[in-house]
């Protein structure tokens, strides 16, 4: 008998998938690069049952990186040039965002990354558990509105899979300007058994990593007076 595919949960996605018209140049870079790049077996459509992802078909045996929403890519650009001999996956569902990084790769020339645009809890899924050495969550949505608080991607829902997907030992980083937001995170991760929050004194916390590269949304919380804080966390 012939074994039925593991139902797809019901997920609301919130947020913006498309904005502006895309520059010819981002319609070019999404035809002839992304197909390259975008991991095989994330969809639904593709992998029904959820199988994991064999990720030493994309990265051998490199350490593999993943960052949650990675805007305009800056960031994941940096760390890969930096970092050659490690693997990165970025997940990203705002097309736009996806295309301008696709231009930053051509202009790099960066062979250590793999772009999945969509959703990271579909990536999540198939993700073999204990695969990630080291996660970024940096500027995500703020979601300010307490009745949107849920949306955020620090409650469990995104939690627990990503933890079941972290390295023993892996790092976990999360930047924000929203105290609020800084805040739940504390709130919500130090609440889990697999992971403890490294910061030992004020500046842990105030002061950026010695890697850090700052995005384009940094310098806009900047400029209008926020706050940077910049939480880590250890894969117990």
């Amino acid at each position: 008998m012939t074994e039925k595919p593991t139902p797809r949960p019901h997920r609301n996605f919130y947020g913006r998938l498309k904005g502006k018209g895309l520059h010819d140049s981002h319609k070019r870079y999404l035809a002839e690069d992304l197909g390259a790049l975008a991991p095989k077996g994330v969809s639904w459509e593709e992998n029904p049952d959820r199988n994991p992802l064999d990720l030493t078909t994309l990265f051998g045996d490199r350490p593999v990186w993943l960052e949650i929403g990675f805007g305009a890519g800056e960031h994941m650009i940096h760390q890969a040039i930096n970092n050659p001999d490690v693997g990165i996956i970025g997940c990203e569902p705002y097309i736009n965002g996806v295309a301008t990084l696709l231009g930053k790769i051509r202009k790099a020339g960066a062979q250590n990354l793999a772009v999945h645009p969509g959703d990271a809890r579909d990536m999540m899924d198939v993700l073999p558990e204990g695969s990630i050495d080291k996660a970024f969550l940096l500027y995500p949505d703020p979601w300010p509105k307490k009745r949107h608080h849920r949306r955020r991607f620090v409650t469990p829902e995104h939690l627990q899979p990503l933890a079941r997907s972290l390295k023993s030992g892996a790092i976990l980083r999360v930047a924000t300007d929203i105290p609020d937001y800084v805040r739940q995170t504390l709130e919500q991760i130090t609440a889990m058994p697999e992971f403890d929050w490294l910061a030992e004194t004020a500046t842990d916390w105030r002061e950026p990593w010695d890697d850090w590269l700052s995005t384009r949304y940094e310098q806009k919380a900047l400029r209008e007076g926020r706050t940077p804080h910049y939480l880590t966390f250890r894969r117990r």
